[in-house]
């Protein structure tokens, strides 16, 4: 765990023996960790040297017998930290300012991407999701064979960093083994999904800045597929998704049994009503967000979806209107 903050794993094993313990020699912890007293204390040493631990003998003066203690690890290591954050956000301005310049450097060239090989496929799908910060919309086909529902590990970390995902699906995928199972695990995640008789074309967009489909009209199951790029095209097919969902009808959860059901349009589904419920009982976003297992992104989220949904100014009118819909 403590990687990240440049701890090698053997380094974190005997700093987190020390500070368990308010002091030790290198040849006890030697007999704890199976390892020779000389390694133990050649691992002390440089956990010392970098302010993680503290001898009661001058570095010259150190062996077997020396007495370390831990220094306090919010001080030892609240410095590192901040400066991985510090670097971390100097890192994604970075890397705003390369995309900035890669898109202004191909504004006249090609914006789609042609991409045949099955395994660069599964790679480019996965990192479209994974350069998501807002929201994945989707639209679904049966017999999804790529990359099925169950192996997109990309949109699992997705909605963990509070990523919305919405999806349409067509009906007759409902019917295929463990789909149902799927959705009802993408909406107790705090993900949309609605149904529709017919989805012409399955296609996956991040945000407005990348899309992907088929290449081939008809070919939903195939490998071959285009990536769009931020342009006209993209905001076509954003906008023909925006129309399809208007006209889907959205599942939510069927408190009885391992179903799904499909609600009014102008309904809310069980997640809404229970965030609705917490915040409108006077609980915080981020009490809200634990007491449902879901991040304080998606509750202020939702909230703010509904907000849109009712007309709400506030929180205060959104309460009232709920009331009279009958959403809390």
């Amino acid at each position: 765990m403590l990687a990240a903050l440049g701890l090698a794993r053997d380094e974190e094993e005997v700093y987190r023996l020390l500070v368990s313990r308010a002091g030790t020699r290198p040849q006890e912890l030697a007999a704890e960790t199976r390892r020779a007293p000389a390694e133990v204390l050649r691992l002390l040493t440089a956990l010392a040297e970098r302010g993680l631990a503290v001898a009661d003998a001058p570095a010259a003066a150190q062996g077997p017998a020396t007495l370390f203690r831990a220094a306090p690890p919010a001080v030892a290591l609240g410095g590192v930290l901040r400066s991985r954050r510090d670097e971390l956000h100097a890192a994604e301005l970075e890397l705003l300012v390369l995309a900035d310049q890669h898109r202004a450097a191909t504004a006249g060239g090609s914006v789609v991407e042609v991409i045949t090989d099955v395994e660069a496929v599964r790679h480019r799908f996965a990192q479209l999701q994974e350069s998501a910060r807002h929201e994945v919309r989707s639209m679904m086909v049966p017999e999804l064979s790529v990359v099925p529902p169950r192996s997109n590990a990309a949109e699992e970390s997705g909605v963990r960093r509070g990523v919305l995902y919405r999806t349409i699906v067509q009906r007759d995928a409902l019917q295929e083994p463990g789909m149902v199972a799927q959705a009802l695990a993408a909406l107790s995640a705090g993900q949309r999904v609605s149904v529709t008789d017919v989805v012409p074309v399955k296609f996956m967009i991040a945000d407005r800045e990348l899309a992907m489909l088929p290449l081939l009209p008809g070919r939903n199951t195939d490998a071959a597929s285009v990536l769009v790029h931020a342009g006209g095209l993209l905001e076509a097919l954003v906008a023909y998704f925006e129309l399809a969902w208007e006209q889907a009808y959205p599942l939510s959860l069927n408190m009885i049994g391992d179903a799904v059901t499909e609600a009014r349009p102008d309904a809310i589904d069980p997640l809404d009503a229970r965030v609705l419920n917490l915040v409108l009982a006077g609980l915080t976003d981020q009490a809200a967000a634990s007491q449902l297992g879901v991040s304080r992104r998606t509750v202020q989220r939702r909230i703010g979806e509904l907000m849109v949904k009712a007309g709400a100014e506030s929180r205060i009118q959104l309460g009232w209107i709920a009331a009279r819909k009958g959403w809390a």
